[in-house]
């Protein structure tokens, strides 16, 4: 297979500002409806243990189809992936909005499940394919800057809508989606030339660089914290402010907006960060950002303790998240990035998956408050597991030093 020279690359590199708008896409999948949860719950007379099916419906597809579709956007190319995602994404989103019954529109959901698996993967494997080094760790923090901010801006936008119009408008940004098609069809270049060699030596090749311990760290490390995050931060929290504080749901679009300004900081400092203390160290003291974070919101009594919390994890998802995104990407070879890089977003999608269902039972059991000192449980023994796990030397290719670690 003729890979991409250091030249080619340059001259052939995609606007950052289109990876970056695939990332957005992406994202919007459950920023959007999670700030209406409850008013989409009344509306269909469906318990508050619905919430976790509806938002784990947009991540429950990615589980078996993102590696599936790293795969093929290695054998024939990126953009002849991401165009049929970012259609179907869009579509289930903008038909969502009109389902007339809550099974309707679970299903719809999973539709852009399916569509939504391949996107902010191969976002992250356009920016491996294009930059090296320190530059793409740089850039690697930029796009997870714009995922927070994201993740800031469109829970207000989904409440605001809902507010405003009832929660089906809150499904009517979808339709950007279909935008950022023609604008991906138009400037990603296509596969120089196809893969010849057989799937089975495709899978056998992803499968070796799975097997390394710091890639295998770092796909567990993800399955965990996307646990935590979509099951306290983005299916507990809503249904907590409402319970605790009485917010509606503009309001509690807004708190949900909070963690951006703590990510966005850490996620734009990765570069310096990593160059300075390694990734085992940005991975540990997230986890105990994490820690701290979920237990002051789940004690809080009043709303204030909430803000600082939320800010607590905004940092620590800012420095975690494009972290084991880099560790991933940067192991990969270009030939296997697709299918490495999704096989750890499956992993997060299982955890995606997951973490709403867990959350929904164990709100029947002790309720959102409780359910957040369960989660801070959880995050120290993240912590503690950074700290036991066995050790290794590894190459630090961002500050030319080594860096003790042995998983993400």
């Amino acid at each position: 297979m003729k890979l991409l020279g250091p030249s080619a690359r340059r001259r052939e590199r995609p606007a950052l500002a289109l990876v970056f708008a695939i990332t957005v896409t992406g994202i919007l999948a459950n920023t959007l409806v999670n700030a209406p949860l409850p008013d989409i719950l009344d509306d269909f007379g469906v318990p508050e243990t619905g919430a976790g099916p509806l938002v784990a419906a947009a991540t429950l597809p990615g589980i078996v189809i993102a590696p599936a579709i790293g795969l093929l956007a290695d054998r024939f190319g990126r953009r002849q992936v991401l165009v049929p995602c970012l259609v179907v994404f869009g579509l289930g989103g903008v038909g969502a909005a009109f389902a007339p019954s809550f099974g309707a529109l679970l299903g719809l959901r999973l539709v852009q499940g399916v569509g939504s698996a391949g996107l902010i993967n191969l976002a992250v494997v356009l920016l491996g394919d294009y930059w090296e080094g320190t530059e793409r760790a740089r850039l690697i923090g930029y796009n997870a800057a714009v995922l927070t901010v994201s993740v800031a801006i469109f829970p207000a936008v989904g409440g605001l809508l809902a507010e405003a119009g009832g929660w089906r408008w809150s499904f009517a940004p979808y339709g950007f989606a279909l935008v950022t098609a023609l604008a991906v069809w138009w400037g990603v270049p296509p596969r120089p030339t196809p893969v010849t060699i057989p799937m089975r030596r495709q899978v056998h090749d992803a499968l070796a660089v799975l097997r390394r311990p710091a890639v295998l760290g770092a796909v567990s490390f993800g399955f965990v914290l996307f646990v935590l995050v979509f099951g306290l931060f983005l299916t507990v929290l809503p249904l907590l402010l409402e319970q605790r504080f009485g917010l509606a749901a503009g309001r509690r679009g807004f708190v949900l907006a909070v963690p951006a300004t703590g990510a966005t900081v850490a996620a734009l400092s990765l570069g310096r960060l990593r160059a300075r203390f390694g990734r085992r160290t940005l991975i540990l003291v997230a986890s105990m950002l994490f820690t701290v974070g979920f237990v002051v919101i789940g004690a809080a009594p009043v709303l204030g303790l909430v803000f600082a919390g939320a800010v607590l994890y905004g940092f620590g998802e800012g420095m975690s998240i494009p972290t084991v995104q880099d560790v991933v990407a940067g192991y990969a070879p270009e030939a296997s990035r697709g299918a490495v890089v999704a096989a750890w977003v499956g992993a997060a999608r299982a955890g995606q998956t997951a973490g709403p269902l867990l959350a929904a039972v164990s709100m029947g059991a002790v309720g959102p408050g409780g359910t957040y000192l369960i989660g801070a449980v959880v995050a120290l023994a993240m912590a503690m597991a950074v700290l036991v796990a066995r050790t290794g030397r590894i190459q630090d290719r961002y500050g030319g030093r080594q860096a003790v670690t042995s998983g993400p």
